[in-house]
């Protein structure tokens, strides 16, 4: 098969849901062990692991806010106590932000998202670095958005602190790259997940005609990309940030 990851192992932030929940099935599919981590969504995290074994595939569900470097390190120290290693960390958890314009904004509802996100990103990638270097190897993907380059009204919040994920990513590919890390962007457009079911149909139908592909993008899409960057195929690939977007 290609792409290839039999034997890696790998940690998928918000992998209970929507592109998590894809890029966790997909990963299996290919071999990878796969850890779904999950905050709130128990019943959906051991879902998709049953989804995994039940096709032949290795994964647990482990509970951690990626916020909490305490909750975190210690799933780190799950995972290696289970599988004895770490190869891959697609961050992906989602962090709930205000949208609105930014006239109406307050600097404590700004804040709050780059707070989240970033610290997300920094605890994530602090805690499976060590396992990375020891073994020269490691790839982290971060699922960022659209928005961190393309402004689109009410957005100011997310997507500026999806651009500062794009930066740091930028920062722990040039740092580690020399220990085998590398680390890459995944920026998706709209795609129909639980998260984007607040837009109406007519919203949807209205940013397909203005993409190229004529459609709003499925978490399979996503999937297939982080399953890509997660596998050898990649392996002359980091610092890179590959929207995914229709061509939007």
């Amino acid at each position: 098969m290609t792409m290839n990851l039999q034997g890696k192992v790998v940690i998928v932030t918000g992998g209970a849901r929507g592109i998590g929940s894809a890029a966790s099935k997909s990963l299996a599919q290919r071999g990878a062990k796969v850890v779904v981590n999950y905050l709130k969504n128990q019943d959906a995290a051991e879902a998709v692991v049953s989804d995994i074994r039940s096709s032949g595939g290795e994964a647990i569900a482990l509970r951690a806010d990626v916020r909490d470097s305490d909750q975190f390190a210690k799933l780190v120290d799950a995972v290696l106590d289970a599988f004895g290693k770490i190869d891959i960390l697609v961050c992906n958890a989602n962090m709930s932000f205000t949208a609105k314009p930014f006239a109406e904004m307050n600097w404590e509802e700004f804040s709050q998202k780059l707070n989240d996100e970033l610290k997300a990103a920094f605890v994530t990638t602090k805690s499976v670095i060590p396992s990375m270097i020891k073994q020269k190897f490691g790839r982290i993907i971060y699922v960022s958005s659209s928005l961190g380059k393309d402004p689109s009204p009410y957005m100011i919040a997310h997507g500026t602190a999806k651009g500062g994920v794009n930066t740091f990513s930028d920062y722990i590919a040039q740092e580690f790259g020399p220990q085998g890390i590398s680390a890459n962007v995944v920026a998706p457009g709209l795609v129909q997940t639980d998260a984007t079911a607040f837009l109406s149909e007519e919203e949807k139908q209205t940013i397909s005609s203005f993409t190229p592909l004529r459609r709003v993008a499925e978490p399979d899409d996503i999937a297939g990309v982080i399953s890509f960057l997660a596998s050898d195929d990649s392996r002359f690939i980091t610092g890179s940030y590959t929207p995914v977007t229709g061509g939007l």
